[in-house]
């Protein structure tokens, strides 16, 4: 079932929510719409050998995205530069991150250089959030096989004025997040770096990094 947001009334987190402290969520169950939004169980298909499954009006706001990942990540925990730690990617390094990482995503290659070492590219592998990918496909003799997205995978967030669905419905997807660094005063829904604002409970000042929350919306699972 759909995230519900902590500060978002009950009609809001059943429409579109937004409001409250900034939460993340799972990008398979956390959108409305999205594939394991709530179902409720149908008949037997003789093919697949698998329930047939219809959405569930009304029952979104009573979820919590299902997410059972991500312990530790959010907007939430702002990292600053101290004695020990003279550049920001040292910084996040020591607060147990990786300069531009994309939560949820498998890194793909590094920046030259480092330590510390700093992200160049990431790409969706549903492996690093589910057990066998958390997706199997059953065929004709009702034998299933882990089949891994390959698309639209990553933690999702909302809250603090960021909203949980993104898109075009009635299967909708969300926003992501990158771990980016101020360059200068960045106040509350303006942008850190290309692409990703502060969705933080204050205003973040030159040196100080967070989970930017993604202006674009993430891709369809897949």
């Amino acid at each position: 079932m759909p995230a519900a947001l902590p500060g978002s009334t009950n009609t809001q987190n059943l429409a579109n929510p937004s409001l409250g402290q900034f939460v993340i969520f799972d990008p398979i169950s956390g959108p409305k719409g999205s594939p394991l939004d709530a179902r409720t169980f149908g008949a037997w298909d003789a093919v697949t050998r698998l329930p047939a499954l219809t959405a569930s009006a009304g029952v979104q706001a009573i979820s919590t995205g299902a997410l059972q990942t991500g312990i530790g990540l959010g907007e939430n925990d702002i990292i600053g530069l101290n004695p020990n730690a003279l550049t920001a990617p040292q910084a996040i390094f020591r607060a147990g991150f990786d300069d531009n990482l994309i939560p949820g995503e498998k890194t793909a290659t590094w920046s030259a250089g480092g330590p510390p070492p700093v992200v160049a590219t990431q790409a969706a592998d549903s492996t690093m959030m589910y057990i066998g990918g958390g997706k199997c496909a059953a065929n004709v003799g009702g034998i299933a096989l882990p089949v891994p997205y390959t698309a639209g995978i990553q933690l999702l967030g909302a809250g603090n004025g960021g909203s949980r669905d993104a898109g075009a419905g009635p299967a909708f997807t969300g926003f992501g997040m990158k771990m980016v660094t101020a360059a200068a005063t960045i106040a509350v829904g303006a942008v850190v770096e290309t692409g990703f604002v502060n969705r933080a409970n204050r205003s973040i000042v030159t040196g100080e990094s967070i989970f930017g929350s993604a202006s674009a919306a993430s891709a369809a699972p897949s």
